[in-house]
């Protein structure tokens, strides 16, 4: 059995912050799916062992102190490994010629210490095998692909599955504005009487309608749906500040009457029966995958100095000076009537420095997701967003399923 999820709120609040800024780059446009704890506790230990100013500037990506960067990393690992429902692990491939640092790589809980041979095709299979065998199949490729002159791997594997407490009916649904109108969409619908799962956010961006979706295993699933002008970065953003206490939540057992949020109507209503006030929800499943090539987004991830090839930027990690050519993150999310299940491999890849070749890659509340709106996946007690994503392109009804 495992014990009780534990880190501390700075280390789940710099994770979080990660996540909001990824979010603040997503394209409005298209759909995605992303996990910053995938990527900060490699961030964290790439941290603890460079110099200069790669140090300064995965330290600030990070959001702590580099020094302080592989202890909290170590505990974030330690904490996700005791959320029920959610794998976390870590693995480390090294050239045999590399000097590993022993202090770093002691400070490095790998489950899986591997040796590269060089061979790409032989390299590539393996590192495959691992990211499908902890993911559960979900990811069956490691994002960034070694060659022959990596030196190191570094990745991680995130794995996340839950079941709803009550669970959603399918059904169909023809929005009659926005981006989805005109179309006979695949839906999931369900009413319960616990107004306090809907509420709504006012930020500086606009209003933002937040949904709960409470999973059996302590992880639920917020879904968040801004103004028709708010993209992914402020409906996101909003969701992690609600989660930070930054921004306040009017439940709905707090709401007036009318239209009190985006896709959100509070009305009163005739019944032959009584019945107590009921939340109707009605959304959409979705799957999505998502390919993230960190070393674009250099900014975002402290990445800038640690890509450049003239010099070493990680002394602490290897004798040898080596910089980071390749940063990768393969994601995929799938929201269905039961449950979600998420699954999430980054992987960095580096390379001994100055190679020529390197490239950088009763009261009735309605509640209605009828356009593109965001969603987090959140640990319940520590409100860790694990997972994290944008849904821009639902599942047509199809007229031979049984809805």
């Amino acid at each position: 059995m495992r014990r009780q999820f534990s880190t501390t709120r700075a280390v789940v609040r710099a994770v979080n912050d990660l996540t909001s800024r990824w979010a603040a780059t997503t394209p409005v446009d298209r759909g995605t799916v992303f996990s910053a704890p995938g990527v900060w506790p490699l961030l964290a230990f790439l941290a603890d062992g460079a110099s200069g100013a790669a140090r300064t500037e995965l330290a600030d990506a990070v959001g702590l102190p580099a020094d302080e960067a592989a202890a909290a990393a170590r505990e974030l690992l330690a904490a996700m490994d005791r959320v029920r429902g959610l794998d976390a692990a870590l693995g480390l491939w090294t050239r045999r010629t590399l000097t590993l640092r022993d202090a770093w790589r002691d400070g490095v809980p790998v489950e899986a210490l591997g040796v590269l041979t060089g061979d790409p095709g032989k390299d590539g299979a393996a590192l495959d095998a691992w990211a499908a065998e902890r993911t559960g199949g979900r990811i069956e490729r490691m994002p960034a692909r070694p060659d022959k002159d990596t030196e190191f791997v570094l990745a991680s594997a995130l794995a996340l599955r839950t079941e709803w407490i009550r669970p959603f009916e399918d059904s169909v649904t023809a929005p009659v504005a926005g981006p989805w109108r005109d179309r006979f969409l695949a839906a999931l619908r369900r009413s319960t009487s616990l107004l306090d799962r809907v509420g709504v956010a006012q930020t500086s961006a606009g209003a933002v309608t937040e949904l709960k979706v409470l999973g059996n295993t302590g992880v639920d699933v917020h879904l968040l749906l801004g103004e028709d002008h708010m993209g992914p970065g402020q409906v996101l953003g909003a969701g992690v500040d609600v989660l930070a206490r930054r921004v306040a939540v009017a439940p709905g057992t707090q709401l007036p009457y009318g239209e009190v949020g985006p896709g959100l109507e509070v009305s009163r209503v005739r019944s032959l029966f009584p019945h107590p006030p009921t939340l109707h929800v009605t959304t959409v499943p979705f799957t999505l995958t998502a390919q993230h090539d960190l070393m674009k987004r250099h900014e975002l991830f402290g990445l800038t100095s640690a890509r450049d090839a003239t010099r070493g930027h990680f002394p602490g990690i290897a004798a040898e000076p080596v910089a980071l050519r390749q940063g990768e993150q393969t994601a995929t999310a799938t929201f269905s009537a039961r449950g979600f299940r998420a699954a999430a491999v980054t992987a960095f890849d580096a390379a001994a420095m100055g190679m020529p070749e390197e490239r950088y890659i009763t009261t009735d509340v309605d509640a209605t997701f009828d356009r593109p709106f965001g969603f987090l996946a959140v640990h319940r007690t520590s409100r860790l967003v694990l997972a994290a994503g944008w849904v821009t392109d639902p599942e047509p009804y199809r007229e031979d399923e049984d809805h």
